[in-house]
This record gives C-alpha cells, sequence and structure tokens, in this order.
C-alpha cells in the first residue's frame, strides 16, 4: 500500500486537486506541504491531533512539513463559523506561544536539520503595504466568487465585518509566500477551509502562470478531527500542565462505541490490518479497543512511562483499587465556612461541575459517590480532617472523577 493509499484508507482525506500530480509527489517524498495553527494558547490540543499525525505520516515517508504560525491571520479574525472577533495578542505572547507549539510538535515532528520548518506569517503580513496589496493581490478575487464560499455564507445573516472578509486573501497570499519562499507545493487544512485554500491555489497560478506547481488537498479536520478537541468541561490539551496523562489517557478511553475504530484509523499509527480485525470487535471488547488507543495517544504525547502510568490507574481506580496518578484537587482553610464544606461547593471546586446549581442536580439525580459512599442529600457536609491524608475521591457520574485534599 502506498502512502497516498494508506491515507485514503485512514479516512483522512476528504476533498483534493490533481489527484495523480498528489499522489506522484506524496509516495516520492517529493511534497514540501503547509498546515496552518493558531497561536490563541500555550499549548495545542486533542483538536490539532489529526493534522500532527498527517504530518508525522507524511514525514517518515521522506515528505517536508511546515507549520505555520498564523500570528498575522490571527489579528483579523476568522470567519469559520466564530461569533466573536479574536482579542488581539501581544507578539511576546504570541512568541511564547509559538514555543510552546514547537515543543509539543517535536514529539511528532523532526525540526532538526532542515527536516521540517515553523514559520510565523506575521514576517510578511504585517509588513504588506495596503494599496499595493490591493493592486497586487486583492485585483485576483472575485466578491461574487467570494460571497458564495460556505464560510461566509454562514456568517452573513450574523454579520460579516471587513476585517474578516480579508481572510481569504490573507490565507491564499499565505501559499503565495510559502511557495515562493521555501517552494512549498502543497497544503493542508480543514474541510471549513477549502475555498480559502483554493484561493491560495488560485493565486499562485494567476500570478506565476499555469506550470507554477501548487496543489491542495483537505482534510475532515472541522467535521471529524476538531470535534474531538472538546468535552463539556473545555479543550484537551496536550501540555501535561493543563490536562495531565492520566485525565488525556482517560479522554480517550472514553469515547463511543462508534468512534473508536474511527479514531484509531485515523490517529494512531497500528498497522491497518491489526485495527481491522479490533472493527470486528463487539461488546465488551471495546473496552480492550478504546483502552489501545488510549495507550497508544497518551503515548505519542507523553511518552510510553506516562502512558503506563497511566493504563495502570486507570485499571486500578475502575478495578476498585487506589492509584496516585487520579487528578487531584486542593482545598484551602478559605472554601471551609464555619469549619465545614458541603458537597455542592466539594463538586464545584474539584471542577466537575461549573456552578452549585448543576451539582444540586448531579446530587438529586444520584450520580454523585464520595468514596464508596452515593452521596444524595445536598446538604452533606466535610471537615477539613476528612480531606487530610489521601483525601476523598470524588466522582460524578462513571467518567468524570478528582482526589480532592487538604493542602
Amino acid at each position: 500500500m502506498t502512502v497516498f493509499e494508506e491515507l485514503k484508507a485512514r479516512g483522512l482525506l476528504a476533498q483534493l486537486t490533481d489527484e495523480e500530480e498528489i499522489k506522484e509527489l506524496i509516495n516520492n517524498g517529493k511534497a514540501t506541504f503547509y498546515i496552518g495553527f493558531d497561536p490563541t494558547a500555550d499549548s495545542l490540543h486533542v483538536g490539532h491531533f489529526m493534522a500532527l499525525c498527517l504530518m508525522k505520516r507524511l514525514q517518515m515517508a521522506g515528505n517536508k512539513p511546515i507549520a505555520l504560525i498564523g500570528a498575522g491571520t490571527a489579528m483579523i479574525g476568522d470567519p469559520s463559523g466564530r461569533t466573536d472577533m479574536r482579542s488581539m495578542m501581544t507578539k511576546e505572547t504570541i512568541e511564547h506561544n509559538s514555543e510552546c507549539f514547537k515543543k509539543q510538535m517535536s514529539r511528532f515532528i523532526d525540526f532538526s536539520e532542515g527536516k521540517a520548518l515553523m514559520v510565523n506569517n506575521a514576517d510578511w503580513l504585517l509588513n504588506l503595504n495596503y494599496v499595493e496589496l490591493l493592486r497586487d493581490v486583492g485585483v485576483h478575487f472575485s466578491v461574487n466568487r467570494m460571497l458564495t464560499a460556505e464560510c461566509y455564507k454562514q456568517r452573513m445573516e450574523r454579520g460579516l465585518s471587513f476585517l474578516e472578509f480579508n481572510y481569504m486573501i490573507m490565507q491564499s497570499y499565505d501559499f503565495l509566500e510559502l511557495f515562493q519562499r521555501y517552494g512549498c507545493n502543497m497544503q493542508f487544512g480543514g474541510d471549513d477551509q477549502w475555498s480559502n485554500m483554493l484561493g491560495g491555489t488560485e493565486l499562485i497560478r494567476r500570478k506565476l502562470g499555469k506550470d507554477a506547481y501548487a496543489m491542495t488537498i483537505t482534510l475532515l479536520l472541522n467535521s471529524e478531527g476538531k470535534k474531538m478537541g472538546k468535552t463539556q468541561k473545555g479543550a484537551v490539551w496536550l501540555d501535561p500542565n493543563k490536562t495531565s496523562p492520566f485525565e488525556f489517557y482517560q479522554y480517550w478511553r472514553n469515547v463511543g462505541d462508534a468512534d473508536v475504530i474511527k479514531c484509531l484509523r485515523m490517529l494512531t499509527f497500528l498497522p491497518l490490518e491489526q485495527i481491522e480485525e479490533m472493527a470486528k470487535w463487539e461488546g465488551s471488547q471495546l473496552n480492550k479497543a478504546k483502552e489501545i488507543l488510549a495507550y497508544e495517544l497518551t503515548d505519542l504525547v507523553h511518552g510510553e512511562e506516562e502512558a503506563k502510568k497511566a493504563q495502570e490507574s486507570a485499571r486500578a481506580l475502575f478495578g476498585g483499587g487506589e492509584s496516585s496518578e487520579i487528578p487531584a484537587c486542593e482545598l484551602t482553610e478559605a472554601d471551609f465556612l464555619n469549619g465545614s464544606i458541603d458537597i455542592l461547593g466539594v463538586l464545584v471546586k474539584a471542577g466537575l461541575c461549573a456552578s452549585r446549581s448543576e451539582a444540586r442536580r448531579a446530587v438529586e439525580q444520584g450520580g454523585v459517590v464520595v468514596d464508596s459512599d452515593k452521596v444524595t442529600d445536598i446538604k452533606a457536609a466535610y471537615v477539613p480532617e476528612q480531606f487530610s491524608g489521601e483525601g476523598l475521591l470524588v466522582r460524578r457520574g462513571k467518567k468524570n472523577f478528582k482526589k480532592v485534599k487538604i493542602s
């Protein structure tokens, strides 16, 4: 099976242009490709996983990845479904976030000896002259055609600022610059970026001629990959200080039955033959598949040692044992009013509920357990001594839990 055939078999490719030429480039290690990452936080999250795994696969086949940090485009917002403008970040914040990205990406991508590049589009976007940009680049874009793009059509009723309307031009210009500076001949992105990416390919061909070699591929990052980066409580981060290896492991251990094989295909490096055998599993066997998924991805992000510890901790916890790797929360004296804290306060402080009203519903519905005792009284209270030593294991439902201690 060729590299291209494997990408298709794993369900990674949605739409693409010039399929035969793309096959030639990828299969023979001749692609220099880029994927963009917005530096809006100091950590990547699991919604970036598909892109990172794709970059790793292609680099292993001899192709050259470029990780494009979108510091310049981040300053004008993103029309792909957002309802608010992004906050503007300082140069120092952007640089810090970019360094954090590179450190995390290095577990997937080899940046040594020019085997991969990390570049920032602020290097060329922030120095553009507005009138020159209109004459040199804007002339190649039809407003009528831009308005037919799905990313803009979705925003028209809610309102689309002129600032955001420029996003397609900025992203297209990125591809032109990367093509001219680094010989980048291929771009990847989410399905919500398809129109913008086609704009980049068209811009290169209009400015540099039909012989300019620019390919485009999109992935189902938005509809498949990005949704995996969110939980009810927010993003699952790759930074262990934001999401512990144990919590990361548990996130993947708890994926739905219908998604586990899809995740194994798209995100792990296990042989397809092995995954197809697992696709035949049913019932309790799917839990084994989820364990394999969680272990493989935790190993990729946090290393083999952390993956083993997380797996052992999960088995100990859900097998009735104890583990030091269970995520913990510390209470302080200020959390105790009149010498005690009620169960609603414990749930909110531990991050198991977003509010006291949500905590009240969880208790009333019978979904809260402290150590081995189900809590049904919303007035149940605890004194500091009960949280000393190993503390109390507080669970909400089957999948959410914290070891609550006193500092």
